[in-house]
């Protein structure tokens, strides 16, 4: 098949999405406005403009052009603001629309102009893939048909991320002999590591040996680094900054427990799944579809947010007890296997394409 898919050419998950096409077979191209090199990918950059509403004008024309030009058998998008705008304004068809969370649960209350356009989208979509079960209202909510909406997780890539351990990269980092606590969250607010480094002390009176791996960047990085030298435990930490997503199992391999102080998510973060394909028992807040893949005390533990005190709690149990440790991560494992495999959901989607493929032939 010959898929155009309009989405940010910058996200480590469209990046995984068209791997996956791309080694199958099929012609992929992407329309975005952040390029970036992707081996086997056909790349078309929308035209510059000041906002997004100019960008929606200026890349409608250009997008209608690639799609005259190419003669796709699917459109699909990813993000329904700006990307969904883009493909349903088109008009092409089978159109295929992945939404990612805030552009449902934050955009469309920004204006009414964006709400008038996210009931557009999801009228012109032919299906509809979420990787987030509480997705499923408020979409509902903007007049999405029930029968058009189909559970799609990003999914881990299970041969990537496994359990091993800690290895080569725990002595390079410094850390074969201690026991670390990691994030991989950003550096933003609405993910909070804040809340982590506010928890160190009480983690540390107990557990002194510690280390706290945060990877990521963002806004906050000097906010928090400042945080930490003013409780006195910046020697503990180890800030790393964004990573190469191909080195992220060696670092998850150095740790022994995965936490997340998120305020939001829109279904599992990528980021605790690959946790979990590791084997790492996890520490996350109530948020998101976290209690859908993590039960609490059995393969981890569901904290409330912005709660130093129920962290640490949660965090000490989790170092103080090695065998539990290893009773969660199998369990995890598990789930990701089961549930949440990077290469069964990609099959997942190649059945949709052919399906509406075939549908239009028809």
């Amino acid at each position: 098949m010959k898929i155009l898919y309009i989405a940010d050419g910058g996200s480590i998950h469209t990046k995984r999405w068209l791997a996956y096409f791309v080694k199958q077979g099929h012609e992929v191209h992407l329309i975005t406005d952040k390029p970036s090199d992707m081996e086997g990918v056909a790349l078309h950059v929308l035209p510059r403009a000041d906002n997004v509403y100019l960008k929606l004008f200026k890349g409608y024309t250009y997008t209608k052009s690639i799609i005259g030009d190419l003669a796709p058998d699917i459109i699909h998008a990813h993000y329904l603001t700006l990307y969904g705008w883009l493909a349903a304004f088109s008009g092409f068809h089978p159109f295929i629309l992945t939404v990612w969370g805030s552009d449902v649960l934050v955009a469309p209350h920004e204006s009414w102009i964006k709400r008038y356009l996210t009931r557009y989208v999801l009228r012109r979509a032919d299906v509809v893939t979420s990787d987030g079960e509480h997705l499923r209202v408020p979409l509902k909510g903007f007049g999405l048909e029930m029968g058009k909406l189909q559970m799609v997780y990003f999914g881990v890539d299970t041969q990537r991320f496994r359990p091993v351990t800690k290895g080569e990269k725990g002595r390079e980092l410094g850390l074969s002999e201690s026991q670390v606590v990691i994030s991989v969250r950003n550096l933003e607010p609405i993910y909070d590591v804040a809340t982590l480094v506010r928890a160190s002390p009480l983690i540390l009176k107990e557990a002194p040996g510690t280390i706290f791996l945060v990877i990521g960047k963002g806004s906050q990085d000097a906010l928090l680094k400042d945080l930490a030298m003013s409780l006195g435990v910046e020697k503990h930490f180890r800030f790393t900054g964004a990573l190469p997503p191909e080195v992220l199992p060696e670092y998850l391999a150095a740790a022994d427990v995965y936490i997340s102080t998120s305020l939001s998510d829109a279904g599992l973060a990528a980021s605790t799944a690959e946790a979990m394909a590791c084997g790492l028992p996890v520490v996350v807040t109530d948020n998101g579809d976290n209690r859908k893949w993590i039960e609490d005390g059995v393969n981890g533990f569901i904290i409330p947010q912005q709660n130093p005190e129920s962290l640490a709690a949660k965090v000490l149990i989790m170092l103080k007890d090695e065998n539990l440790r290893i009773e969660f991560g199998i369990k995890n494992r598990k789930v990701i296997e089961t549930k949440n495999d990077y290469y069964k959901e990609m099959e997942k989607v190649e059945r949709i394409y052919s399906n509406l493929a075939s549908e239009d032939k028809a």
